[in-house]
């Protein structure tokens, strides 16, 4: 999975239906079964920003030029898809 995240070769589209399409479907196998607690919840959050934040790498600032990590916020407004726990309680 971190090659694909780090190619240039990909847009960041096409990154998200590959993340979307194929991990996503593999994270929540089974999930009908679970019964989640909140240690199991955050680490689920980490485990999807850590992938996004692989997809939206940091980039230069336009004002200052410095490398800026994008926040939670800005991963997830691009991503129109429902986070893994809001998925996960909706089979439950």
């Amino acid at each position: 999975m971190q090659n694909f995240l780090s190619s240039s070769l990909l847009s960041k589209n096409i990154k998200i239906k590959i993340q979307r399409l194929i991990t996503v479907p593999v994270i929540l196998y089974g999930c009908e079964t679970w019964t989640l607690k909140l240690m199991e919840e955050r680490r689920l959050r980490v485990s999807e920003n850590r992938v996004l934040r692989k997809i939206f790498r940091p980039n230069g600032g336009e004002v200052t030029g410095e490398w800026k990590r994008p926040h939670n916020e800005e991963i997830n407004n691009p991503y129109s898809s429902p986070d893994i726990i809001s998925v996960i309680k909706s089979k439950e």
